[in-house]
Parts: C-alpha cells; structure tokens; sequence
C-alpha cells in the first residue's frame, strides 16, 4: 500500500515528514499525518484531526479573561473594551487625586496674595484691587459652569484636562513675565497691567475647565455596577477633598517666604512648573485610565434643561391635561405639548428642570456666605499688615497672607 502525505489543507506535501497513523492521537497538534490511499477511512480521520486543530487553535487565540473582568462601557486609550484588573479605580484615580493637588496648588498660590501685588508692584488703590479681585474671584467660580457644558458636549473630559493644562502653564509663564517687567520700572504702564489681567484670566478660565473635568473624571474610574467599585467611588471623593485642601494650605504656608525673600517672580514661576510636572503625571498615567463609552441617543443635559424652558415659553397660552406626581412648577409641563405631532421633551426633561428651579433658593442664600469668604483673600489681608505680626521674638514676623488659613474648611 502506498503512503501519501497531505498538509492541513488536505494538499499533497512530499516535503514534510511521513507520520504514521499511530503517531495521530488527540492531544498532539500536527502540521500533517500519512494515510494510505485505499484507506476509505481517511475522510473520517482527517475530518476529526480538523475539529481538534480548530478547537486548540481557538483557546490558543482567546483571551484568558473572564467576563466579569472586562467592563463593556468604558474603553482605554486604545479604543478596547476596558479590563478591570489593568486599568481604572485606585490605579488610575491616584493620578487624578494627584493633578488635582498640585492644581489647587497653583491657583491659589497666585491667588492668595494678589492684593498685595495690586497695592504694591501695581500701585493700585486698595479698594480698587479689592474690587478687581472680587470680580476674578466672581468670574472664576462661574467659569467651571462653561468648562463643564464644552467638555460634556464637545471635547470630552481627558482632552478638557490637557488643553486646560496648556493654558494655564501658559498663563502662569505670562504671569511671571510680567512680575518680572515690573520688577525692572519704578511706575507700570498701562500696557503691563493690561497684560497681567490678560494672564491672570487666563488662569481662571484654564482652571474652568480643568477643575470641574478632574473630580467628573475621576468618578469615570469607578463602575457603579460594581459593588466594591461603588464603595470605592464615595471613599475617592473624600480622599480629592482632603488631599485638595491640603493643596491649598501648603503655598499658603510656603510660598509666602519665598514672596517676601525672594520676590514675585518666583512666586508666580513655581506654580507655573508644578502645573508643568502635572500634566506630564497625568500623561503617564494614560495607559491606564478608563474612557466612558458616549451613547450617541443621549443628549445634552444643559440643552435638554434650556430645551424645556424653551417649549413651556412657546406653549404658554396652550391648556395641558398632564397630570404629573409633583404639580410644582406645573407651567414646565407645557413644554410636553408638541407641535405637528412632534414633541421635543420628554417626562424626565421636565423633572430634571423643575429640580434645577428647586435649587435656585439655594444658590441665592450661599451668595451671602459667599461674600463673606471673599473678604480674608482681599481687605482681611490688607488688615493684616496693620497688625503687630511679631511672634516670641521681634526678629520673625508672620507673613500677612497667613491670616487667609483661617478660612479653609
């Protein structure tokens, strides 16, 4: 009898080597066997060698994850599904906390003492500074409204935080610039104050979009739909808050002398550096971020809000029969009535901008507590280099800007 060798594609191949038909056995993967021509059993071997080589092909190929591992809404920088045991919660969150840090680090190293800058090297009167700083300050907390509409609709949370970071190293670059042309003439001309503010609202409007993307970020490290995860979660803002505020208490405590020994230069250039060594931190830790997965249905939650307001204008003189659980607000119902059988809002739209009308008293009763915290970083400042500073002995003398420490909660 004849001996033919045939390769796994059934082809004949005299090339290869002969295997007996005893050498064929599960469990042994072969390029090729023997079998002899008048064997009118061949088909039957060579259609059970085939099963075998697909099968051990396909668990040599298949990824050894389990299902439980990977998590399907969120993807990495690669565009892949999301692996929990290589990427997201405390491995990534770490990285936030730490960009975090060092942000509020450099906001308010150059802002805690802006007062005394105005008065001093840019020789403004100490009401007018104060009513410059009040109208930053004001500017700087509204900004994150508008860094967190762009990020959620257009760039995304990751790009928010890199473009802000750009910005803001350029704006405290700018800003130490201009110390530095100040420090060189007696009277500051129009030009250079002009060009402080322009650097100086560059930082707010960086920071605007960076602090609001940061903690949202942050929270896309955690699934919700897992339980150790969402335990997680809680513990990860607490850990942003304290770690934050410990952010701010070291320029208060720190860069003050380097102020007062070493002038504005510095004071405005360390920020600028430690913002530059934050977004190289945040750079590593790419790999390892997880990227949620935007549903293309879902809509903007500020449109959707504006959109409600919108319809319930345009439907006002129409009568609505809706009768929904919570009949406060009822004028928003309205905005269910479509318009050629088209209705652009729906039931959740609604509820979602009665809850915002609900906070409005809210917002209106922290104005005045805010006005109250915006005076130790202007006139309470100003206060304090009228007092006596002198601490046990007259040679050390407590800088005036840590009367401000008072204020953080």
């Amino acid at each position: 009898m004849r001996t033919q060798v045939v390769d796994v594609l059934g082809r004949n191949n005299p090339s290869r080597r002969r295997i007996n038909d005893r050498d064929f056995y599960p469990g042994r993967q072969r390029l090729g066997f023997s079998f002899q021509a008048d064997d009118t059993a061949w088909e039957e071997r060579w259609g059970y060698f085939y099963t075998m080589q697909r099968e051990m092909t396909s668990e040599v190929e298949a990824p050894l994850l389990d299902d439980f591992d990977v998590q399907l809404d969120s993807v990495d920088y690669k565009g892949r599904p999301s692996v929990r045991s290589k990427s997201g919660c405390w491995k990534s969150s770490t990285f936030i906390i730490g960009v975090g840090v060092a942000e509020r680090f450099a906001y308010y190293g150059i802002s805690s003492n802006l007062l005394s800058y105005l008065t001093g090297s840019l020789g403004q009167p100490t009401a007018t500074a104060a009513s410059l700083l009040n109208s930053f300050y004001g500017i700087a907390s509204l900004l994150p409204i508008v860094g967190a509409f762009v990020a959620d609709s257009f760039s995304g949370r990751y790009r928010m935080i890199i473009s802000a970071s750009v910005f803001y190293i350029l704006g405290l670059i700018f800003l130490s610039t201009s110390a530095s042309l100040n420090s060189f003439m007696n009277s500051p001309e129009v030009v250079q104050i002009v060009f402080f503010f322009f650097s100086l609202y560059l930082v707010a409007l960086s920071q605007g979009g960076f602090a609001p993307c940061t903690q949202a970020f942050g929270a896309d490290q955690f699934d919700e739909n897992n339980e150790k995860e969402s335990k997680a979660k809680s513990s990860f803002f607490n850990w942003m808050y304290c770690c934050s505020v410990g952010g701010i208490l070291v320029p208060l405590l720190v860069l003050t002398y380097i102020q007062e020994n070493l002038g504005w230069v510095l004071w405005f250039g360390i920020p600028a550096v430690v913002m530059f060594l934050t977004l190289i931190v945040f750079l590593v830790g790419t790999p390892v971020y997880r990227f949620p997965v935007k549903n293309d249905d879902a809509k903007n939650p500020v449109m959707r809000i504006f959109r409600v307001f919108v319809q319930a204008a345009r439907n006002w003189r129409a009568e609505t029969t809706l009768h929904q659980e919570n009949t406060q607000f009822k004028f928003l119902e309205k905005a269910l009535i479509g318009r050629d059988g088209n209705v652009l809002c729906s039931i959740q739209d609604v509820k979602d901008a009665k809850s915002i009308l609900r906070l409005i008293p809210i917002w209106c009763t922290a104005m005045g507590y805010s006005i109250v915290y915006a005076q130790p970083s202007t006139l309470f400042t100003k206060q304090a280099t009228t007092l006596d500073r002198h601490l046990f002995t007259s040679t050390y003398e407590i800088p005036a800007i840590k009367s401000t420490v008072f204020k953080l909660q």
